[in-house]
């Protein structure tokens, strides 16, 4: 029976320190009982207490920092019953078997390979550098893809020297090292904790996996990856396996498996089916997917599939309200007003963009719901735009005092018109006729 909040407070030291991150040690405890903080972050709670409460306090999945990247920490199975708190981390592959221009052109084209959608910027996560030769070259490669680029770094070896002659060149970013296998296992786990780097573990079957972890655990390493070899096995055994090691760790709470997970794609995957084993791992519960070499065009849509998963569905995407310049406007630009729901934010400021005619754009606080449905769910009034106008001092900005509202919500015109002494103008009903619109306005 897990323990309540109540019966942890009761363990607590009661110091309402605040170090721990919360207020008060009843806060804390309330965290600790609902998975949502690690009893670590209590410098004063003694062993004795930690090993009491290690299985009920502790999250189901530990969260795993690979440099700057946090992954895992998950706590449901299913998004809508809260939320998915780290998104799957995406890595690409360099071998160092390849000359130095080559690896430093790689690198710099993984670094700079982002994408903007809806104000989120995705992209490349991590780089792996797979050891192809020596302990020298894959140190040379290592210091060659770390001077360009900032990305953290997977080092890939079965050799635990040659790991470690990677570690010693950017162990202070903290990398992941991969990977511990039943050969190599103990080693592995010795250098980890020598340099404080998360581990991940290599394994064909789930009995030896849960070996290796424990192994790896006996080492004092906290901060383990799994992968299961998931990247070579057939689609539908791939699915089953990550929904069962997502239901041990979060449903079960067995320890031994309660770690992100991950899927090397390098390892037996055959190229067809690479980007559906991505979105497959990306939709049920993958933390890390590393790719031998993933096209730019396949990497966007794999990003905003990701994207959709692991957003908030109880709070929209949504982006600051206020007054935005769109080009280069003066003060006889035209004002248009929209909602603040991000996607509508940033389809309008494109076609405003496609249109060459800079403009002021007016950010009406409608709670991240986007035009109708704001005005639907009644926030989306003449009173909130008036109020917003005032706000952000608009009249001060512009000579004229003319304001563009979209055609969908065309019957505000006149109590707008009462409520701020300002001309009105009905728009477009769809911002995709923008462009066309504002160059006929300009023109007219």
């Amino acid at each position: 029976m897990p323990m309540t909040a109540l019966d942890i407070f009761k363990l607590l030291p009661k110091k309402n320190c605040g170090e721990c991150g919360v207020p008060t040690c009843l806060a804390f405890a309330m965290m600790l009982a609902n998975k949502q903080a690690e009893l670590t972050k209590c410098p004063y709670v003694s062993p004795d207490v930690v090993e009491q409460l290690e299985s009920s306090a502790s999250p189901p999945m530990r969260t795993v920092k690979v440099g700057n990247i946090e992954i895992g920490g998950e706590t449901e199975l299913f998004r809508h019953e809260k939320k998915f708190f780290n998104q799957t981390a995406y890595a690409l592959i360099i071998e160092d078997d390849v000359d130095d221009q080559r690896i430093v052109e790689r690198a710099k084209k993984l670094d700079a390979m982002k994408y903007e959608r809806i104000g989120i910027v995705s992209g490349v996560d991590l780089i792996g550098v797979k050891a192809k030769g020596d302990a020298q070259r894959f140190s040379d490669a290592v210091t060659l893809v770390n001077d360009n680029s900032g990305l953290p770094l997977v080092l890939m070896s079965e050799d635990p020297e040659v790991v470690e002659s990677g570690l010693k060149v950017v162990s202070k970013s903290k990398p992941l090292i991969y990977a511990g296998s039943t050969n190599n296992c103990a080693s592995m786990a010795k250098l980890a904790k020598e340099y404080a780097c998360p581990l991940a573990l290599y394994a064909d079957d789930i009995d030896e996996l849960v070996s290796l972890s424990e192994v790896a655990k006996s080492e004092g390493i906290e901060d383990i990856v799994l992968d299961l070899n998931l990247g070579a096995k057939p689609l539908r055994q791939t699915l089953e396996w990550l929904t069962i090691l997502r239901r041990l760790s979060v449903k079960k709470l067995f320890r031994p498996l309660g770690f992100p997970v991950m899927i090397n794609l390098d390892n037996g995957a055959d190229v067809e089916t690479q980007a559906i084993r991505a979105a497959i791992g990306t939709l049920k519960y993958t933390s890390l997917i590393i790719f031998k070499d993933l096209d730019p065009a396949r990497l966007y849509p794999l990003t905003t599939l990701r994207t959709n998963i692991y957003t908030d569905p109880q709070a929209l995407i949504q982006v600051n309200p206020g007054l935005y310049e769109i080009g280069k406007p003066n003060r006889n630009s035209p004002v248009i007003v929209t909602s603040n729901f991000s996607l509508t934010y940033f389809t309008v400021a494109s076609d405003i963009e496609a249109s060459k005619v800079p403009a002021h754009l007016l950010v009406v606080d409608t709670e991240g719901l986007s035009v109708m449905t704001a005005f639907a769910a009644d926030k989306f009034t003449p009173e909130k735009i008036a109020e917003t106008l005032t706000e952000y001092k608009v009249a001060d900005k512009v000579d004229h005092r003319k304001l563009i509202i979209p055609g969908m919500i065309a019957m505000l015109k006149m109590k707008l018109e009462e409520l701020t002494g300002w001309e009105v103008i009905v728009g477009v009903k769809d911002s995709s006729a923008l462009p066309k619109y504002l160059k006929e306005l300009s023109n007219g």
